[in-house]
């Protein structure tokens, strides 16, 4: 598959994972890339698991068999905490790449040794989470809260419901700031959640770190990419296509706000 144009598939449960395909497309301009928006059964963090698992292999079918992606991107982390290991089964062949909080960075980042994590109450109950928060090892001081809502109020675009959420959720942390006991470092654990990342930055001050996950994936992509001879051989700008299970005019905008001049070629139904 050497210097295939085959598309890399994207997918999420609305438009959160379009944070991690701005982060995808700033860091592999010539790809092309199939994104879908699972917005009519989301959200997954408050679905159950076994409802994440058939929606993330429906929509891993769909993306291989009708468009015929050389990559996958579960840009979801509770779909990453659920099926990930059920899709790499499925597909062994194919790369998969998942994303989860950025815990180990944020611990190696925080010099206070106290760290927040913000994600949606699917992701922190997970299998794959528990395990991801115990080999950090006992020594790691790590506080967990769950935003209900946050990642439906994002959807909307309701900002008047984003700040409220935001600020309900940063004051349940506790204290934040430099003195020992405080939170120095917060991570952003559903992909929703960089949307609003003024919003967070403003309620902490620019003294607390904020980590997301885009960058990191898009570095794990091309590295996949390159040991699988699987980069695509032209320069030429890739497309994105936009496809969803819910209103196409909603991710559209989406779209339109969040990656402006790489937005939406088409948007279907599946």
């Amino acid at each position: 598959m050497s210097g295939t144009r085959a598309p890399i598939g994207v997918f999420d449960s609305g438009i959160g994972g379009l944070s991690i395909l701005r982060a995808l497309r700033a860091a592999l301009p010539a790809e092309d890339f199939v994104y879908f928006a699972d917005t009519g059964h989301a959200p997954y963090g408050e679905r159950t698991e076994d409802h994440v698992i058939e929606r993330s292999l429906a929509i891993a079918g769909e993306l291989i068999a009708r468009h015929r992606i050389k990559l996958l991107v579960v840009a979801c982390n509770t779909a990453t905490a659920a099926a990930i290991a059920r899709m790499r089964a499925s597909w062994p062949d194919l790369p998969i790449v998942g994303v989860e909080p950025a815990l180990k960075p944020a611990v190696q980042a925080s010099r206070t040794g106290r760290v927040g994590v913000l994600a949606t109450r699917g992701t922190l109950a997970s299998d794959k989470f528990k395990r991801l928060l115990a080999s950090l090892g006992p020594g790691a001081d790590i506080r967990l809260q769950p935003c209900d809502g946050l990642a439906a109020a994002i959807e909307r675009d309701d900002a008047s419901q984003v700040e409220a959420l935001c600020a309900r959720y940063v004051q349940a942390l506790g204290a934040l700031g430099h003195e020992p006991g405080q939170i120095d470092t917060l991570v952003l654990g559903c992909t929703h959640y960089p949307f609003a990342l003024a919003t967070f930055q403003r309620l902490v001050g620019d003294g607390v770190g904020i980590l997301e996950t885009g960058e990191p994936v898009a570095r794990q992509v091309n590295r996949l990419l390159e040991s699988g001879a699987l980069r695509t051989d032209t320069e030429a700008p890739g497309k994105v296509t936009l496809l969803g299970s819910g209103e196409p005019h909603a991710l559209q905008a989406a779209a339109a706000r969040w990656l402006g001049a790489w937005a939406a070629t088409s948007s279907t139904a599946c």
